[in-house]
């Protein structure tokens, strides 16, 4: 990864040297034959490419112009309801994309150019922005989540229904933000008045075709009437809908959103695929028993050897992207936390939320850079910006490790 091979690339290699540093080569060919057979034939992979295809629909659709048109008139009255309308907007927008840097694009595009209008800094108006953006890695559907489960064979059903709660929490911890930082840094924001009138011109764009889909998706995962593969094709096909009916999408529009989830779903499947032969590797050489050896006789308790991996998925999300970082980790971090008597559906919450903070930590916040560069503004004050909302990402976390009920209640 270092010399610029593509992660996918780079996990296959390495497993299978690994590999054949310990087994004959007819048992790795064997080993191979199979983990390409077994992870391929698995029907649950399709929920990847439907949540996907879902997105690119919904973006043709201009669906983030369109939320935050509408929640922005719903919280006008309100100190600082545009940047509020973001988060909000962003949350919805969230309930559909599974995507943080995609979600973070759409919704600078539609918000940037009217934050500006009305009256907002620029650093607190990236800063609002990217920390929207990142609710898409939380709540569900999340390609992370599905990624997770896929990779620790945890139900995917329940790690959305998990993601409920934590992401309403983490959405909620960001209003409260803005409201905080605008009273006590009233010039970040705009006056009352000139923010109330960009409202209030500001026509068209409704929100409730987005809350029927997300209803439909959401409700079917929570019934048990679909699974989450059905439920993916059923969302896919709802987002085409929706952009058909808004009348934004043309054929070529409709050709790039397919490539495009053929490119990404190519890319994920190659480093599930080598993902699984480093598995292998990792399970001949009983790493996983080793780790748990060594911490039974240092003495550490669960809980700090838990807040230790937990500093380290800190440090990861500053420098990867959040599936790379699950990908690589997940089969040995999660054996490790159910050894030490954790559940594996709280544990992928936390690895999730933990990888969603590194997405706006300096000084390589993926999100951050992605919004810096769609609204064209400084990175140094873009970084400056996000720091109100690092705090409350990190109340969030320690809520969520503090009080596990907080994920598991709805499961």
């Amino acid at each position: 990864m270092v010399l610029a091979v593509p992660i996918g690339f780079a996990l296959g290699i390495a497993g299978f040297v690994s590999l054949n540093m310990l087994v004959p080569m007819s048992v790795l060919q064997a080993i191979m034959g199979k983990v390409m057979h077994e992870t391929l034939a698995n029907s649950v992979l399709l929920t990847i490419p439907m949540f996907i295809l879902m997105a690119e629909f919904l973006s043709c659709g201009g669906v983030a112009t369109d939320l935050l048109m509408a929640c922005n008139r719903m919280l006008r009255r309100v100190r600082g309801g545009l940047a509020m309308a973001c988060i909000v907007a962003g949350a919805i927008h969230a309930a559909a994309t599974g995507s943080s840097t995609a979600s973070a694009a759409s919704l600078a595009r539609a918000s940037f150019p009217a934050m500006m209008k009305a009256g907002y800094a620029p650093s607190f108006a990236v800063g609002t922005i990217s920390i929207a953006g990142t609710l898409a890695i939380m709540i569900p559907p999340s390609v992370s989540f599905v990624i997770y489960g896929i990779i620790t064979e945890t139900s995917i059903g329940k790690l959305f229904i998990a993601g409920i709660i934590p992401g309403l929490l983490t959405a909620l911890g960001y209003i409260v933000t803005i409201s905080i930082t605008l009273k006590l840094k009233p010039k970040l924001g705009p006056d009352a008045i000139d923010e109330q009138r960009v409202a209030t011109e500001q026509r068209g764009g409704t929100v409730w075709p987005m809350i029927l889909l997300i209803f439909i998706v959401l409700g079917g995962l929570y019934s048990g009437v679909a699974t989450p593969t059905e439920i993916s094709a059923i969302g896919a096909a709802g987002a085409l809908v929706l952009s058909i009916m808004s009348r934004r999408m043309d054929r070529n529009d409709f050709m790039g959103a397919v490539s495009g989830t053929l490119r990404i779903t190519s890319m994920i499947m190659l480093i599930i695929v080598s993902s699984h032969v480093v598995g292998y590797f990792i399970s001949i050489t009983h790493i996983t028993n080793t780790l748990l050896g060594w911490i039974a006789e240092s003495g550490m308790t669960p809980t700090v050897v838990m807040l230790i991996v937990v500093l380290i998925y800190l440090i990861l999300g500053m420098f990867m992207d959040q599936a790379a970082v699950l990908i690589l980790t997940a089969p040995i971090s999660t054996p490790l936390m159910v050894g030490l008597g954790f559940d594996p559906i709280w544990w992928g919450v936390i690895m999730i939320k933990t990888t969603e903070i590194g997405l706006v930590s300096p000084p390589l916040g993926l999100v951050v850079f992605v919004t810096s560069s769609v609204t064209r503004t400084n990175l140094y004050s873009s970084f400056k910006g996000i720091i109100p909302f690092l705090i409350a990402e990190f109340v969030t976390l320690g809520l969520l490790l503090a009080f596990p009920i907080l994920t598991l209640w709805l499961t």
